[in-house]
């Protein structure tokens, strides 16, 4: 089965996050997310939906973890999350989007902005 791609701009910045991030919607896309991977290419990620927390245990390489709320608002970041982490929970988080390190930066994105998904 294929996994389904979505794009996710950030319409307060109006800038791309990313043009090809796989949606983890499953339990076992949840549980495998990154893992194995030897990095992230550039419009690439991964969101996992629901979750409220990860980690980075056995990855290769750091990413930028953006939470995102019920109304697809930014709640937290957390750039350039080094492996061997964890996060801590978020509660109000709905889901989690792993991205390639840097494009927190990149884009602009701060806590507050909205962000749209489309296919």
């Amino acid at each position: 089965m294929e996994a389904e791609m979505v794009a996710v701009l950030n319409t307060t910045r109006n800038t791309v996050l990313g043009e090809q991030i796989t949606v983890a919607g499953t339990s076992l896309r949840r549980l495998v997310g990154l893992l194995g991977k030897r990095g992230l290419e550039p419009g690439t990620g991964l969101l996992i939906i629901p979750s409220q927390a990860i980690h980075t245990l056995a990855m290769r390489f750091a990413i930028d973890v953006v939470f995102v709320d019920r109304n697809w608002q930014v709640i937290h970041l957390c750039p350039a999350m080094v492996p061997f982490r964890m996060t801590g929970i978020h509660w109000k988080a709905r889901c989690v989007l792993e991205l390639p390190a840097g494009v927190i930066a990149e884009t602009s994105t701060v806590v507050g902005d909205q962000l749209s998904f489309t296919k």
